[in-house]
């Protein structure tokens, strides 16, 4: 197998696992009460910002500098609003509570899919670098996307999707990590800089649709302060992930 195919199958694998590893998790959701189904997106919401707050942003600022990131999380943010604006049907429809936690599920997959591919782009630019550097990148990548598969499992479970459908969804979204990982060998050190534009990019999409989506449907499934109390826990959580892994 070339190196090209086989940094690709690797990128494959790992978005596949990583996120496909949170996504298993909807196996052992049976009939769980509001008030655990609040504490789990609470905490996934915590984690979620954390990890653009510790390790998307400030690898963009790194790379791209503080412009062309700020760009990068507007257009993220913008487009994810259209998105939303799409899924959603017209205000003169409202959603269903089960519809609504649907669609969070469905976005919340897209800015993980979109988060993929610039974390693609580093493992093939690791690799081609040095294999060494590609296989450490690779294996914290794939410990960082076991929380987002279980973020966006969670809202698919509650909005109707069976088990099964849900977790292959998780898996669908893993696979635009090995697209990445096939351009970052092709491109090389050129990947470097389109990685910091796009990670931003990514940042913005899943701020939007975190602070957005992901903690307001926490509050509205128990009226409690759980969701807030294991939002705070999951940032901490995530603040352990991005630093010390």
């Amino acid at each position: 197998m070339s190196h090209l195919a086989s940094t690709t199958l690797i990128g494959f694998i790992v978005g596949v696992l990583g996120t496909g590893l949170g996504g298993a998790f909807s196996f052992f959701m049976k009939n769980p009460s509001r008030r655990f189904l609040s504490s789990i997106i609470g905490l996934s919401g915590g984690v979620m910002l954390a990890i653009v707050a510790f390790e998307l942003l400030p690898e963009a600022f790194d790379i791209a500098g503080v412009t062309n990131t700020a760009i990068g999380l507007g257009m993220g943010a913008i487009i994810s609003a259209f998105l939303d604006s799409l899924i959603a049907p017209s205000t003169k429809t409202r959603l269903s509570e089960k519809q609504g936690y649907l669609k969070t599920g469905i976005l919340l997959g897209l800015g993980i899919a979109l988060h993929n591919f610039p974390e693609g782009l580093a493992i093939g630019s690791g690799f081609a670098a040095e294999s060494r550097l590609g296989i450490s990148l690779a294996i914290v990548i794939a410990l960082h996307n076991v929380p987002e598969g279980i973020a966006m499992v969670v809202p698919m479970k509650i909005g109707g999707y069976g088990t099964l459908k849900a977790f292959l969804l998780t898996l669908l979204v893993g696979a635009p990590m090995g697209l990445g990982a096939y351009f970052g060998v092709l491109i090389g050190e050129m990947a470097y800089g389109l990685i910091g534009i796009c990670l931003a990019f990514a940042g913005g999409t899943m701020l939007y649709i975190t602070i957005g989506e992901l903690i307001p449907k926490g509050k509205e499934l128990d009226k409690g302060r759980i969701s807030t109390i294991f939002a705070i826990f999951g940032f901490i959580l995530g603040i352990i992930i991005s630093k010390r892994f």
